[in-house]
């Protein structure tokens, strides 16, 4: 970013500051961007979000989609810079800001059950207290995690294993453990932002990439590849942040507007995915019955679980004490939340 843009951030930011904080007493407009489209999961909770604040205050929101601000490190400048009130961004793109964010990539740390995730994310000591207080130190606070479901990857050629990915370059968000998570499956990471993924896949620059089922279908990624696997290996995780300095200088009332807010939006949302997947899945095979899908078997993932120990260790080093204690307190929760 140049310094003049960033100059230009601080001066449209002082004015958003006003409007959205220190004259938060009286209706204001505020700014809400995410990483999806109006119509997909992070933007179905945001209007939810957005209709919970509005009938029970004055104030109003703006939704702002993928792309229509820039990329997600974009949008998240522009959170912390206080032109936006609220940004929805997966710890996949925050996980440079916040090391510890990247424990949602160690493989096979979080359950395939949606039922056991909807009462993990609420009720985790280590996303409610721990990761709060983390995304504090960065301006940011946390409002909710919600979970957006089980990551399947997308590939050119069939996976039965992790030989199969072997020299296969697959795209990874930009955070320094899913590129090691995809290392030790075999296969050549290569950090891309969304926006170049398709054209990526259709050129054969990339030949595989990974999210959840609803979004093969809705970005059309499912048009650019042949086989879709299941390993099992994760769950795509997303959290809603506010500016802190805007967050901070709002009432009490206003505060309790926008938590009853996240938390209504969120039970809506894990209800709203029940099925999803499934129905997605279904519209994929449709479009193109030519398309593959596997669900690997516990002797198929075996060589996966296997590099995901080696992840593991490897998030310890790259976070030291902080991540240890963060990696043992999601274990205890999931343990706790496990019904």
């Amino acid at each position: 970013m140049t310094s003049t843009f960033r100059s230009f951030l601080g001066g449209v930011a002082a004015v958003a500051m006003m409007a959205g904080g220190t004259l938060a007493a009286q209706a204001a407009d505020w700014k809400y961007a995410f990483e999806e489209s109006l119509t997909e999961v992070q933007g179905v909770y945001a209007t939810k979000f957005k209709e919970a604040v509005e009938a029970n205050s004055d104030h109003t929101i703006q939704l702002f989609p993928y792309g229509t601000l820039g990329e997600s490190a974009d949008i998240m400048e522009q959170a912390q810079a206080g032109i936006l009130q609220f940004v929805d961004q997966s710890p996949g793109f925050t996980g440079a800001l916040i090391p510890e964010a990247q424990v949602f990539f160690v493989p096979y740390l979080l359950p395939t059950d949606q039922e056991h995730l909807a009462r993990f994310y609420k009720e985790s000591k280590a996303i409610n207290e721990d990761f709060s207080e983390l995304y504090a130190e960065q301006g940011l606070e946390l409002l909710v995690m919600f979970p957006e479901g089980e990551v399947a990857m997308t590939t050119k050629e069939p996976v039965k294993s992790c030989a199969d990915l072997n020299e296969v370059k697959f795209r990874v968000m930009t955070n320094p453990l899913l590129v090691e998570s995809y290392k030790a499956f075999g296969a050549t990471p290569t950090p891309l932002p969304w926006g170049e993924v398709y054209g990526g896949l259709q050129t054969n620059i990339i030949q595989g990439q990974e999210n959840p089922t609803f979004f093969l279908y809705s970005t059309g990624i499912y048009e650019v590849t042949d086989h879709i696997t299941y390993t099992g290996h994760n769950n795509f995780t997303t959290a809603v942040m506010a500016n802190k300095d805007f967050y901070d200088s709002l009432s009490d009332a206003d505060k309790k507007v926008i938590e009853d807010a996240a938390a209504s939006a969120y039970d809506y949302i894990v209800e709203y995915q029940k099925g999803l997947a499934e129905s997605e899945l279904k519209k994929i095979k449709e479009a193109k019955p030519e398309m593959t899908v596997t669900v690997l078997s516990e002797e198929e993932r075996a060589c996966f679980k296997e590099a995901a120990a080696e992840v593991e260790a490897k998030f310890i080093e790259m976070t030291g004490e902080s991540g240890k204690a963060i990696l043992e307190q999601l274990k205890a929760d999931l343990e706790a939340t496990k019904g």
